[in-house]
Formats: structure tokens, C-alpha cells, sequence
């Protein structure tokens, strides 16, 4: 998990805003429309990239239609310190 974390965060250009994403969720689960508000970024935008982190099992959804609420996976919960030293160096 730690090489899929590093991946998706860090290992390309759209990681910085997959962090974002991830942060906000574990702050509080919320659904795309609610995350693009939020954050400050196009719908569009958030749900590339909640599509990659649900791919790479990063998040878990609560269904498939509009709506859905996402929230880390239970593996990222057991790997959140990589994931806050992941986004310590990218903040950096």
C-alpha cells in the first residue's frame, strides 16, 4: 500500500490535489459535489481524481450514483503515516 500511496500522492502531477482530496475526506467524509465546493475546484476535476484514488483503493464509496459519500479506505487508515509524510513533502 505504501508503494500505491506514494504513486497517486506523489508520483504525478495530479497528486497534490488527490492529497487535498484525501485530507478533506478524512476530516469529514462528503460526497464530489460537496468536495468540489469545498476545495475549491471543477466537479469534473474531483471526480478524475476520486476515480484514481478508488482505483488504487485509496478511498471507498458508500454507492455509485450521485451522491455518494467517500471516505479513506480502512487499508490508507492503517498506512496514514505514510500518507502524513507524503503530504509533509509535498506541502513542502
Amino acid at each position: 500500500m505504501e508503494t500505491v500511496l506514494w504513486q497517486v500522492l506523489a508520483g504525478t502531477r495530479g497528486g497534490p490535489n488527490r492529497a487535498r482530496i484525501l485530507r478533506a475526506i478524512d476530516e469529514r467524509p462528503r460526497n464530489a459535489n460537496r468536495l468540489s465546493e469545498d476545495l475549491d475546484m471543477a466537479y469534473n476535476t474531483i471526480r478524475h481524481h476520486l476515480e484514481v484514488l478508488e482505483e488504487n483503493g485509496v478511498v471507498t464509496s458508500g454507492g455509485s450514483d450521485y451522491g455518494t459519500v467517500y471516505l479513506p479506505s480502512d487499508r490508507v487508515r492503517d498506512h496514514w503515516n505514510t500518507v502524513e509524510r507524503i503530504i509533509s513533502q509535498i506541502d513542502d
